[in-house]
């Protein structure tokens, strides 16, 4: 499969995947305002093209977390995505550690973090949903450490659990085991009950040891979002800083309030996000959150930034505004379920490219001189 741009790959999913999986990657809470606003916001930035500046060696480097990256992408924690292909967590981070950046496991992944570790060598982040039962949190936190996790995200914008009308209809918050309504459904699709055949069980394999959460993804997607523990405060937080001796992310600020309260416990990166607005339908756009928690804590920490990133151009933009890498959710989410592990390496070879145009357009080499010449270089649309 040939893709074009992210519409490609979407459409790519929609045709492949059951309409149940589809609308659980494409859905967003209630109106879906939110989610559109992370994407149309880009749009109230322009940039300022400028000709005859020598931009002939043109780097995408990117620093975050002590390290440098040759771009500046990290493939973000998604959930399930073992509904998507087989074995797509293997497949989307082998595609991330060819093009040289990390991938973050989910929490809610199929596939055992140690089997992921196993069939790829290159950096790894864990995700964590803090839920009820602290004591699974320490276990996983443990097998983290073991597989020699980079990075632990800890997502906070979840606690309250949130509808998704797309997820309401089609049952997958509701569903727990192969009904005959759903299987005539996934009948349908022919080339993925062919995929799902040969991939094996669908469930999530790093609760594999606790019954109590469910035997297939069905029965754990119904349980677990009420799970999750609302009662988490900074204070838990401060423990697993102290607990954590790698560095720490917190995802799901959206706050510059939030994020000097992050910074004063001593993490080492946040994520600005709004969870793709499938949380809080109605919050700000994360792009428009950005420039306010840049100007709060980007001395203090590394901003990283999610939400509504489809494009090269998007990364650049926020790039521009402060935040030293991006999280790829949905758009590696609809490659990886178009094409498997190609469709993500050609999503994120088509990024790369775009990158690099919309720079040289710019007048700029490399991201360093973006963030210098920010004031001329990106300007609000009039």
């Amino acid at each position: 499969m040939i893709l074009a741009n992210w519409e490609d790959a979407r459409e790519g999913a929609r045709r492949r995947l059951p309409k149940i999986f589809f609308d659980f990657i494409d859905g967003a809470a209630f109106s879906e305002s939110t989610a559109r606003a992370n994407i149309e916001d880009f749009d109230k930035w322009v940039f300022e093209q400028r000709v005859l500046v020598d931009v002939a060696e043109r780097t995408l480097d990117a620093s975050y977390l002590g390290k440098s990256r040759p771009l500046p992408m990290i493939l973000g924690p998604v959930g399930f995505a073992g509904f998507f292909a087989p074995h797509a967590e293997i497949k989307a981070a082998r595609a991330a550690h060819a093009a040289g950046i990390p991938f973050c496991l989910s929490n809610f992944g199929i596939v055992a973090m140690e089997k992921l570790r196993a069939a790829t060598d290159g950096p790894l982040w864990f995700q964590l949903y803090v839920l009820k039962d602290r004591e699974l949190s320490e276990k996983l936190l443990q097998r983290a450490e073991a597989i020699g996790a980079e990075a632990l995200v800890i997502t906070v914008d979840s606690q309250v659990k949130s509808v998704r009308e797309k997820d309401t209809r089609n049952g997958f918050r509701t569903l727990t085991k192969l009904t005959p309504g759903l299987a005539l459904r996934l009948m349908r699709k022919p080339r993925w009950v062919a995929g799902a055949l040969t991939g094996g069980p669908i469930r999530i394999n790093n609760l594999a040891d606790y019954p109590q959460y469910g035997s297939s993804a069905l029965e754990q997607a119904a349980k677990l979002g009420h799970l999750i523990d609302a009662s988490m405060t900074w204070e838990d937080i401060a423990r697993f800083r102290s607990r954590w001796k790698g560095k720490l992310i917190i995802k799901g600020i959206l706050s510059a309030e939030d994020a000097a309260q992050c910074a004063r416990l001593g993490v080492d990166a946040i994520v600005v996000s709004n969870h793709g607005g499938r949380q809080l339908d109605g919050a700000r756009s994360s792009i428009s959150v950005l420039p306010e928690v840049v100007s709060e804590v980007g001395d203090k920490l590394d901003v990283l930034f999610d939400g509504g990133i489809r494009r090269g151009s998007h990364v650049v933009k926020a790039m521009a505004l402060g935040a030293k890498g991006v999280l790829l959710g949905r758009s590696y989410a609809y490659a990886v379920a178009a094409d498997g592990e190609n469709g993500l390496r050609q999503m994120l070879e088509l990024m790369r490219v775009e990158m690099d145009v919309a720079l040289g357009h710019i007048g700029v080499r490399n991201f360093g001189e973006l963030y210098q010449q920010r004031a001329r270089a990106l300007r609000p649309r009039d």
